[in-house]
């Protein structure tokens, strides 16, 4: 084994998770690999085209994936630098305090967590400071304690959005800024000369073209590779497999496919004292039931079986309101509504989140228009109904359950199960919107987009992946430890949503970055390290 082969750590995965793990580790000085299965977006126009992105799916993984009902599908996953967070909306929530503990909904309860919000608190700072949260405390009624302000101001809202804010308030409601991760630089509303994001209609579901998003490439893995030496990326480099020792307590190698670059076609095996998972919550339990051996014949870790089990990802609504007048807003998502959150006036559970998202464009409409919209709207064009949308994103929680799981059959098929449960919370939510817009100059009929990511949402709708392989006190009933290392494996953390015992209603980005930060603090002081100055080289390996 040459020196070059060996590793204080390897990271598999660079999405937020991996991304802020890294770059809180790169200070030490430890020689780190961070192997990433596909490439850099390309940074071409083609970012801000619709019918790209969402249409034609051209950044979307080409895997094929099966129902337990044996239909085919693709899953809504984006293997590149930055993972799926490159297209994400960068909405960066906290999970609310009460989350954190035994909250029960129509359909059973929704387990407390073995640590509680303080524990994860000052890392949430931490997180929003990373990836530039701008936002506005005091305006969110169930937004939990904070130690601080948001590093930055909240995103204005633009005219039709502030109106539509204020006929909420007149309801009754308490609509607030919502908290999202990017580089802007504005006033009065306006981006500055210098601003790298420019408020463009991009934004949402889009690779920006101008790294203006707050992703875990632009403010993670860039700035680390060009400031720490120590710190080496290999993309197209696939994980088949981890290899342990003879007894199974220690990851002994890293086996890696090298599907591009110099070393395409390769093979290789890599080996360091620490191996973190970061893939996502589906593709780390893949990869861990790949990796089954004698010693962990369901694959690795997994003696609770409960690895792959307990899948959660929302239940979740993209729709549209029709406008009487037209909706000029260019930048849309910067709108949110937390009132029903833990329940209503009529509803003893929780219901969920309403937030905006990105303006429809013609492109999706047109690619997922349904009959019943046709016969309501016969006379406004594709076009014509994108200027006059209002496009709101509904989130309300789904509880776990462990036949809720990924799988690996034995021909190697990816089975993803998937039975949707408290869908009353969710009708109930959407009623609650409806009601609300019947007082905002917006014709109360909501019309169900069913095309996001390019993706169905009920199974191909993975961008809010979690749970698979929830942390604990009891080897039991758990995966991980409170650390998440396995219970199992010495050597062998998690860092992305795997770790989750629910889900909550918010956005789960900020929750994986403020507990890989947590993790990295266990594991730099497990290595014992101690971080250096800034390094005066910049080095990057792409292989």
């Amino acid at each position: 084994m040459s020196p070059e082969e060996r590793y204080d750590l390897i990271v598999v995965g660079s999405g937020p998770g991996g991304g802020a793990l890294v770059q809180r580790l790169a200070p030490t000085g430890k020689r780190i690999l961070v192997l990433e299965r596909g490439e850099y977006l390309p940074r071409t126009q083609a970012n801000w085209d619709s019918k790209t992105v969402f249409v034609d799916g051209a950044y979307q993984a080409k895997d094929t994936w099966y129902g337990a009902d044996g239909r085919s599908f693709h899953p809504g996953l984006h293997y590149c630098v930055g993972g799926n967070s490159k297209v994400y909306g960068a909405a960066l929530l906290r999970m609310r305090e009460r989350d954190f503990d035994a909250v029960r909904h129509a359909d059973g309860i929704s387990p407390a967590w073995p640590l509680p919000y303080a524990a994860f608190e000052p890392y949430y700072a931490q997180a929003e400071r990373l990836f530039h949260v701008h936002g506005q405390r005091g305006e969110d009624p169930n937004e939990p304690p904070a130690s601080g302000a948001f590093p930055h101001p909240a995103v204005a809202h633009e005219a039709r959005i502030a109106r539509l804010a204020e006929d909420l308030r007149r309801q009754g409601a308490h609509p607030f800024h919502l908290p999202l991760g990017i580089l802007l630089d504005e006033v009065d509303g306006k981006p500055t000369p210098t601003s790298r994001c420019i408020r463009c209609d991009a934004f949402d579901g889009f690779p920006c073209l101008l790294n203006g998003k707050a992703d875990a490439q632009v403010t993670c893995i860039d700035p680390t590779l060009a400031a720490w030496p120590n710190v080496t990326l290999m993309t197209g480099a696939y994980v088949s497999r981890l290899e342990t020792d003879a007894a199974g307590r220690t990851i002994t190698g890293v086996q890696v496919e090298h599907r591009s670059g110099p070393c395409k076609g390769e093979r290789a095996c890599y080996r360091a004292d620490i191996v973190v998972l970061a893939c996502g919550a589906l593709s780390t339990a893949l990869l861990m039931l790949r990796s089954a051996n004698d010693q962990h014949p369901q694959g690795l870790a997994n003696g609770s079986d409960q690895l792959g089990r307990n899948y959660m990802r929302h239940n979740q609504s993209v729709l549209m309101a029709v406008a009487r007048e037209p909706n000029d807003t260019v930048f849309q998502k910067t709108l949110a509504v937390s009132d029903y959150y833990f329940g209503s006036d009529d509803w003893d559970y929780p219901l969920g989140l309403i937030q905006m998202c990105a303006k429809s464009h013609a492109d999706q409409i047109r690619a997922e228009a349904l009959p019943g919209w046709l016969e309501w709207l016969p006379g406004m064009p594709f076009e014509m109904l994108a200027r006059h949308s209002i496009d709101f994103w509904l989130s309300s929680e789904d509880l776990p359950r462990p036949e809720n799981r990924i799988s690996l059959r034995h021909d190697g098929q990816v089975v993803l199960d998937v039975t949707e449960n408290n869908m009353e919370a969710h009708r109930r939510l959407r009623a609650k919107l409806e009601d609300l817009l019947r007082h905002c100059d917006v014709h109360p009929h909501l019309l169900e987009r069913s095309l996001y990511f390019g993706k169905n949402i009920p199974i191909a709708g993975t961008a809010h992946q979690a749970g698979t392989a929830r942390f604990g006190t009891d080897p039991r009933s758990s995966v991980l430890d409170l650390d998440c290392r396995t219970h199992e494996i010495d050597n062998l953390y998690l860092a992305d949503a795997s770790f989750f015992v629910s889900i909550g209603a918010v956005n789960p980005t900020l929750t994986i970055i403020a507990n890989a930060l947590r993790v990295a603090d266990r594991i730099k002081e497990r290595l014992g390290a101690a971080d250096r100055g800034p390094a005066s080289t910049a080095a990057t390996s792409t292989v």
